[in-house]
Order: C-alpha cells, then structure tokens, then sequence
C-alpha cells in the first residue's frame, strides 16, 4: 500500500486529533451541560458554528475538545494548533460529502472492529475499564455510542481520499522528470546505506519443556470449566499483557486480525464454547466465544508463554554453528545463503526474501537498502567489520521486546554517503514522484469540490495560513452567528 499525499489531507499525515480519545457528547448533550454552566457564567458564549461545510456544521466544542485532548498529551498551548484541528475536521467533512455523492461506503461490521479497537487501546492506556469509565464520566457502552458516528465518518472520508489516488502510477519517464525538475542544489542526500541478511535461529523448547507450560494452561482450563471466573483468571495468569488487565477481553474481530490456529479456534465454536489449549507462536492459549455477530467474533482468551532455557540456547547455538561451517566451505556464499535462510531461518518477515532484512521505515516498497543510522547497534558494529559478500559468525543478539536469539549475517552491498541519483536511488525516487504526483492530484481535487461547496469559516479562524484556502470570499454567503447562550444576563 503506497503512501498518501501529505500536502492536504491534514487528518492522516499531520496531526490526529481523533475525537474518539476524549468525551464528545451529542448536540443535545451539548446544550443541557451548556444550560448549567450558563448559571455559573451569565451572558457568555458557550458554543457556535466554527465553520460550514455543505450542509454539515463544525462546532467549536468539537475543536476545543480536541484541543483539550491536545494538551492532556503534555503539548504545550499553541493557538496554531486550532487552526490546524479546524483543516482536519473540514478535510474531513468534504470528503466524506463526496463520500456519499460517489455511493462510497465503509462496512458496519468494520465500523465496529474500529470502534472496538479503540476502546481496546484506551482501556489499556488508562490502566483499566474503571479507570476509563471513571475518567469518561460515563459507561464505555454508551461512549461506544457517542463516538462511532464520527469514527465511521472518518473511515469513509479516508476510503474517499484512497479512491482520489487509486488508480495513480508513475512511469520509469516520469521518475526521470521528477529528478531532473530538482534543482542540483536541491537534490536530497543520503546516508551511508547497506543491505544486511540474516539468517535466525530462534531457540525452541523440546516436548518436554513444552508440556510443562501446556499442563498450565489445561490446569486454568479445568478451573475455569468447574465455574471460575475466566476474567478473574485472566487477570491474575494470562500473559498477554493486552489483554489480561480486561479478563483476556480482544473484543469483536474477524477472520484477518488473529494468527490461523486462533482464528480456527475462535470461528468454529458457539458462544459460550469454551475450546481446548492450543499453540500458537505467542505460546498455549485456550478462549471463550462470547458472542458471534455476521463474519466477527467476540472472544477472550488466556496466555501462557513459555520461558527460553538455557538449553534451548545452547540448542540453537550448536544449529547455528552447523549452518555457519557449510556456509563458509561454500565459495559463492551469497546464493547459498538465500537457500540457507529459505531453509533455516526462524524469522519469517524475512527467510523468503533471501534473507534480507527490510528498512523499517521504507516498509511500503519493502527496500533493502537501511541507513546505518537506522540499524540495529549490534548488526551495525557487525557489519561494518564485513567485506561485501561475506558472513559473519553465529552471534546471539536480543530484540526490543527481550527476546534472544543466534545470528548469522552477511553484507549483501554497502553505498556511501551522496547526492540523489537515478542510477543508485531509482526505487526512492520513484516514491518520491509518486508522492508528488498523489499531492497534486489531491490538491487539484480540493482545489476544484471547495469552489463547488458552501464552505463558511467564522472570522476567529479566518487569517490563519492553514485555512486560507478554505475561506470562502463571496460576500454573499453569511453562516448564521448560531450560539448558545445563557438566559441571564
């Protein structure tokens, strides 16, 4: 899936203000809190239109509570930022009109796996369902309620804003117009870059060390079948960090969000089932359907993750040895590394690419090519003493989330430092053009649906840079001073 323009549609790309992370209530909401505030602060304006676009207005409490949840992230005050919030929720609003025109749709059944996901995440940021509920101010039930409208809002203006691009291409002509409209001096450098592979020899526990976790597992099975509390049990044994604070809760999901043994489990039983311990590579799970709804399912499960001994280190140390020896007795290493990798390699993000590590922030184009900057400190001290073709011996190194396992690298190609150019940088290039060519497109598009759209701003925001384009100059067109005001004076 290929990148989006990243000069207009602000609600993707710049900031993301979702009103699904702070308490939006529904106008009628608005205007009963409104009403008690007014006793406390006679005469004064408590809500208006901040802006219109078509037939559907903006509300400046819909830009102050996002605003709110701005500062609540540890921002500093920047009135900037209203401007900017106002963009997304115009970009927003305009798509989604053209959203409707065009019969462009998002699936309810989709809607609500977002919706779901959502409450996932904030449930776990704010340390539990009480937690959150306490801070809402209300049960995530109804919050659920309050906030799909404006989350499948968003998912249709973003289905819209992929169908503006969908059918975009850049041609090998097009890439060499592109760079040669830079201007020399204007060209973009590049870091030293090389191409690593590897292949992974992750340790594994035999049957043995194996059963002793899978015997935990049917225990809290047994427990749960004799009338336990699956979510008690859940929280106090499951090892899934995201979801035992829930009682081992995922929510609604379908067939594509769970690795395949899950998901098997998880859409061959009714609600209420409870299935048997399976394995998976997270470790032994078993789950409860709650409820099934179409093509989704609500599940909750609980986790035991086995430990890695020494052992099993040793194990995938004495393999990776192994492998290291035939490769060197090997004079073209570099062929017989890809089958190596295909073969034996543990990682499958990258055994069927040759082994090839991917950048992590080119993952799009799934480039070889990595800033040195950008490697893993240990791969990099490694590499850097490799000549280009050859590997480096087993190694054990350990991954952000802690776990260990042995290495074998080799230095595909290194390319120093320099000033883009079509023969080294094709691929990034071609990005490059084809992103320019998506934000022409896109602003061609705005540019063209605000001149056909009733699009009124209120004066407040009307000199800030962002939403100069947005304004509309026909003195004509007047948007109602709509406000809530208190009854007293």
């Amino acid at each position: 899936m290929r990148k989006f323009g990243v000069l207009v549609l602000s609600f993707i790309l710049t900031i993301t203000f979702a009103k699904a992370q702070v308490a939006s209530d529904t106008s009628a909401k608005k205007l009963v809190q409104s009403d008690s505030l007014a006793a406390r602060t006679p005469g004064k304006t408590l809500d208006k239109i901040a802006a219109v676009v078509g037939n559907s207005p903006i509300l400046l409490s819909d830009i102050e509570l996002s605003y709110a949840n701005f500062l609540v992230q540890g921002n500093q005050p920047d009135p900037t930022v209203k401007a900017r919030i106002l963009q997304t929720l115009l970009t927003q609003k305009l798509l989604a009109q053209q959203a409707a025109i065009d019969s462009i749709e998002v699936k309810e059944e989709d809607v609500d796996a977002n919706v779901d996901r959502r409450m996932r995440e904030m449930t776990q940021r704010a340390g539990g369902q009480d937690k959150l509920e306490a801070f809402l101010g209300r049960s995530l039930i109804q919050y659920k309620d309050e906030i799909r409208p404006d989350l499948k809002e968003q998912m249709v203006a973003q289905k819209m804003q992929q169908h503006i691009t969908e059918k975009l291409n850049v041609t090998p002509q097009d890439v060499k117009k592109f760079y040669d409209g830079i201007a020399k001096d204007s060209l973009p450098s590049f870091n030293k870059e090389v191409e690593v592979g590897e292949i992974v020899f992750q340790p594994k526990l035999n049957k043995e060390e194996k059963d002793l976790y899978k015997a935990k597992a049917e225990e809290l099975r047994q427990r749960v079948k004799k009338g336990e509390d699956f979510g008690t049990l859940a929280r106090l044994y499951s090892q899934d960090p995201g979801s035992a604070p829930e009682g081992g809760d995922l929510g609604f999901a379908d067939r594509t969000t769970f690795v395949k043994e899950f998901t098997a489990n998880a859409f061959k039983l009714k609600a209420g089932e409870i299935s048997p311990v399976f394995e998976t590579d997270f470790g032994f799970h078993f789950l409860q359907v709650i409820e099934r709804r179409g093509e989704q399912v609500h599940v909750r499960h609980i986790l035991i993750s086995p430990v890695v001994t020494q052992a099993s280190l040793d194990r995938a140390k004495a393999k990776a040895d192994s492998i290291y020896v035939l490769l060197i007795k090997d004079k073209n290493i570099a062929v017989d590394f890809s089958s190596a990798a295909a073969f034996y390699s543990d990682n499958k993000d990258t055994k069927y690419n040759g082994g090839m590590m991917l950048n992590a922030e080119d993952v799009q184009s799934r480039s070889t090519f990595i800033p040195t900057d950008k490697l893993d400190p240990k791969v990099a001290l490694i590499t850097d003493t490799l000549k280009i073709g050859s590997i480096s011996k087993p190694d054990i190194f350990t991954a952000a989330d802690g776990k260990k396992s042995y290495k074998i690298l080799m230095l595909k190609s290194a390319t120093n430092a320099h000033k883009a150019n079509l023969e080294q940088d094709f691929p990034k290039l071609k990005e490059y053009a084809y992103n320019d060519k998506v934000n022409k497109t896109v602003s061609a598009w705005f540019d063209k649906r605000r001149k056909e759209t009733f699009i009124k701003i209120d004066k407040e925001y009307q000199a800030y840079d962002v939403l100069k384009k947005w304004v509309n100059t026909n003195p004509e067109l007047v948007i109602p001073e709509t406000k809530v005001k208190s009854s007293s004076k």
